[in-house]
């Protein structure tokens, strides 16, 4: 796989590796690892907060008041 990157990209991904002390190609990797953890864990908090949200709503409205 080839990446393109701007220049400005390419000096952040290699700021990124200095700080890691790993290769640009393991901090392209980690980042997007960690890019995807994310994401993939703000979906699961949302889902579990609208579940919250509706199953405690009327004592949600009642603290509120």
């Amino acid at each position: 796989m080839t990446l393109r990157l701007t220049e400005d990209q390419d000096r952040a991904l290699t700021l990124l590796a200095e700080a890691d002390g790993v290769s640009k190609q393991e901090a392209a990797c980690r980042a997007i690892v960690d890019a995807a953890g994310r994401r993939t864990q703000d979906a699961r908090v949302r889902e579990l907060s609208a579940h919250a949200r509706a199953r405690y709503a009327d004592l949600l409205d009642r603290l509120a008041r």
